[in-house]
């Protein structure tokens, strides 16, 4: 693909200037290099050349010049033997009926505003598959992380469970207890980290210029404006496969008054010189044909008109499903960030009860059972609410994306204004 395409695909220059990066982001430079450089986006990027081409032959017509040339020989029965060569040339033309080059026209206008719509979905669906991938790493990493803490944990208890059998203040039953909870900590890290690096591995193949942290920053998810109307208003204005599917429509509702308007066919007029009898006789002449108008031509104004009223229907069952998915993804992103502070709030108490029940054993009040079980519970609410944070964060810049509130990149407003319904 060209530079100058590359620069229409990216029109960073005109923004204001990107946001500030946010923590548990990649960076808005990286994100911008791995869109550039994703063949969903270098395709539509191509088609967009492929209709700005067929927007030129729309342009030109359908019709070309066409040159006729006949060599013939003439025999005269009245005088035998006697021939004469004779020679003639005809050049001619169809020419469009008034209207037809404009809708030729509209056409043509119609199918680049849907390859521009069809680069910017293709940009978003990029900008989509980007962050599902981003965060599927994050919550493998995260739980990798939380099982090296909880292993950690153990490993401690677990020596100073050793040195109490070694001292004969506890039995050895607390120590098999202790490394058998060691021991399946450690075992639930290796699969963790083992699934870290798979999604790590997947990120790099997909985007080779993504550069992954070393840990999961701990952000808390914000909360979102509380007007279900004003988000899903946001999406339904922004959303590329709505916008495919209205140019469509546009497109459809042109090409069956094209196919009407086929219906008069076009008159091909030409010049003809021809030379007669070894030259003894020379012709020149105008002509004139006309194709007669027969079934086929009502067939195809028929089907047009139809497939027209299918591109209709098509639109407004998208359009309700985005409407749909828009709320359900509003819903979604206030009821993930819910769900995160309980989580949050459970964990909290559930260390604090960890804590108090190990600070019991070590003063002889509890056993290393009900320590260890402690310990689990409150690494499981740990667990659980550092994914449940991963989830509202997910959800919540998923909702800013699809509104076009995310990345700067992903704001491509070519496609404003040029599917409007006439």
């Amino acid at each position: 693909m060209n530079s100058p395409l590359l620069m229409m695909l990216f029109p960073l220059a005109a923004l204001a200037g990107p946001a500030a990066d946010a923590p548990d982001l990649p960076p808005q430079a990286q994100v911008t290099s791995v869109l550039r450089s994703s063949p969903m986006v270098s395709a539509a990027g191509a088609m967009l050349e492929v209709e700005e081409a067929r927007s030129r032959r729309l342009a030109a017509g359908p019709h070309e010049w066409m040159l006729r040339l006949t060599e013939q020989q003439r025999r005269v029965r009245t005088t035998p033997g006697e021939r004469f060569n004779e020679q003639d040339v005809a050049l001619e033309r169809a020419l469009r009926l008034p209207g037809k080059g404009e809708l030729d026209r509209q056409l043509g206008a119609a199918g680049i505003a849907s390859a521009k719509i069809g680069r910017g979905d293709a940009l978003h669906e990029a900008s989509r598959a980007l962050l599902a991938g981003w965060f599927d790493w994050l919550r493998e990493k995260a739980g990798a992380e939380q099982w090296r803490k909880q292993r950690d944990v153990l490993a401690r208890q677990a020596g100073v469970v050793k040195r109490r059998v070694e001292l004969g203040d506890a039995p050895r039953l607390e120590k098999l207890q202790a490394d058998a909870a060691l021991a399946q900590a450690e075992a639930q890290l290796a699969q963790a980290e083992g699934r870290t690096l798979v999604a790590a591995e997947t990120l790099r193949r997909l985007y080779p210029a993504l550069n992954l942290p070393d840990s999961v920053p701990e952000v808390a998810p914000e909360g979102i404006e509380q007007d279900s109307a004003k988000w899903v208003g946001a999406i339904l204005e922004h959303n590329h496969e709505l916008g495919v599917a209205r140019s469509e429509s546009l497109r459809a509702r042109i090409g069956a008054t094209r196919a009407e308007a086929e219906r008069r066919p076009d008159p091909s007029v030409g010049v003809r010189v021809a030379r007669e009898r070894d030259g003894e006789e020379r012709l020149v002449g105008l002509t004139l044909s006309l194709p007669l108008p027969g079934e086929g031509r009502r067939a195809d104004a028929d089907a047009a008109i139809a497939s027209a009223q299918a591109s209709a229907h098509r639109e407004a069952g998208i359009q309700r499903r985005i409407e749909a998915e828009a709320a359900a993804l509003y819903r979604r992103t206030t009821a993930a960030r819910a769900g995160w502070l309980g989580q949050q709030a459970a964990a909290e108490a559930l260390a604090r009860s960890a804590d108090l029940s190990e600070r019991a054993w070590q003063l002889g009040e509890g056993s290393l059972s009900d320590t260890l079980n402690a310990r689990r519970l409150a690494h499981e609410a740990r667990l659980a609410a550092s994914l449940a944070r991963l989830d509202a964060s997910e959800a919540r810049y998923r909702l800013l994306l699809d509104a076009h509130q995310l990345w700067a990149l992903d704001m491509d407003d070519d496609e404003h204004g040029e599917h409007d319904h006439p």
